[in-house]
């Protein structure tokens, strides 16, 4: 599907060019809506870095109408009016994403079998061949 070749700089008087950054392929399974949006379940997907951050990016480029369907642009659309509220402060080691980097109700990014949030958000480092998994709908009632 997406893979992009390595991206040079030269540099004048040096004899080689080099890497910008390293790149990293991981394997992206999708579902629901994700998945009938790009036309299959999964693919390899090579990107220049290496979290999550930076394959989103390199991702949303390539497939601008994914981040609508993924990422929640208010706290608003990141939650469901039926699901309970949020304790102002949360226990424990809980945290949650932060504005902008949240995944709208009922879609999740996981990595590796785990969602991103429960990671180190979209600074979850990703290794060559990790499983990113773009989930809409996480849950389905009749």
């Amino acid at each position: 599907m997406a893979d992009k070749a390595a991206e040079t700089e030269s540099v004048p008087g040096d004899t080689e060019a080099t890497a910008t950054e390293a790149e990293t392929t991981v394997t992206v399974r999708c579902t629901g809506h994700v998945r009938t949006e790009l036309g299959e379940y999964e693919f390899e997907y090579t990107f220049e870095g290496d979290t999550l951050r930076a394959f989103l990016d390199e991702l949303f480029e390539d497939y601008p109408e994914l981040q609508d369907m993924l990422i929640a642009e208010s706290e608003s659309d990141a939650t469901h009016s039926g699901w309970a509220p949020t304790p102002e402060e949360l226990p424990g080691t809980w945290s949650k994403n932060p504005v902008g980097e949240q995944t709208i109700a009922y879609a999740r990014i996981l990595v590796n079998g785990h969602f991103n949030e429960n990671e180190n958000g979209f600074d979850t480092e990703l290794e060559e061949g990790d499983r990113v998994a773009l989930v809409y709908p996480f849950m389905f009632c009749c």
